[in-house]
């Protein structure tokens, strides 16, 4: 049986992607929980300053309680003074969406955005802070998961899944393990990830590995996302060598952020032996 604490934790990630609030019935359905003790965990929620009811009976949504303890924990990790001007320039540079995916655990969380498409189409990244990547459907997933052994990557797609359970994947995404091993072995060739139809039909998005300091562990992906029809295989290669000086241009400045330290090492203070693109196959 699960705790309290996790109940109450399921119940803010559930929220997290619901901003417009949720009904107790809906949350209790979605999480497979009784009725009464969602709403004794939303009263306990409530009264922390985590959650909000919009009236007597009604949904209830986050407050802003959460969203501030993120901002200002990444802001005084430095993440956000280090990262945003590099990934700001890259998107004036490529005219694309750029996002920083940083190491958390066994998962891959997007922390930081810059928005360099002015007109045309373009994508709106903005629901996606703080949420998990999906390792094997997305660019900055499979960047990381060629910088590790084929066995590593494989237990970590494991744990996730291979397909995702939160959207339906387009139709370039891997659909077994041996086609996402082909594009690992395909992402470490040519330097950096590339995935088409993948994360979302008409999407094209390539990423490379962030390491802490010149050859140090890695510890996030920078990527560079847009429509299929722009990212076409020229203009990818056109870009590759810029992304990838951005990346490096991160990871020397990584070394003078703590957070990004500490995402360097293992739980025993050990530094991580993954380089960006040194996996293994087999």
């Amino acid at each position: 049986m699960s705790s309290a604490l996790e109940r109450g934790l399921r119940i803010l990630e559930l929220m997290v992607t619901h901003p417009t609030g949720l009904p107790v019935s809906r949350i209790a359905a979605t999480l497979d929980m009784p009725v009464s003790g969602v709403h004794r965990q939303l009263k306990e929620l409530a009264r922390l300053g985590y959650v909000r009811q919009v009236r007597d009976q009604g949904d209830y949504l986050l407050s802003v309680k959460l969203s501030a303890l993120g901002l200002s924990f990444l802001g005084r990790s430095g993440v956000a003074d280090i990262a945003q001007p590099i990934l700001d320039r890259l998107a004036s540079t490529s005219a694309e969406l750029i996002r920083l995916s940083v190491i958390d655990g066994d998962r891959l969380v997007w922390v930081a955005v810059a928005q360099g498409a002015t007109g045309g189409l373009r994508y709106d990244p903005g629901r996606e802070q703080g949420v998990a990547v999906h390792l094997a459907s997305t660019a900055g997933g499979q960047a990381w998961l060629a910088s590790m052994s084929d066995k590593e990557a494989l237990e970590l797609v494991r744990r996730q899944g291979l397909r995702p359970t939160e959207f339906e994947p387009g139709p370039g995404a891997p659909a077994t393990l041996k086609a996402l091993l082909a594009a690992l072995n395909e992402t470490r060739g040519k330097g950096y990830a590339l995935t088409v139809n993948s994360y979302m039909i008409g999407m094209a998005a390539m990423a490379v590995p962030v390491q802490s300091g010149p050859g140090g562990p890695v510890v996030g992906c920078l990527s560079i996302a847009g429509p299929s029809v722009r990212l076409d295989r020229e203009r990818v290669a056109a870009l590759a060598p810029v992304l990838t000086e951005a990346a490096i241009e991160l990871s020397a400045a990584a070394e003078a952020s703590h957070f990004f330290g500490r995402l360097g090492r293992t739980d025993s203070g050990t530094p991580e032996r993954h380089s960006a693109m040194s996996g293994k196959s087999g």
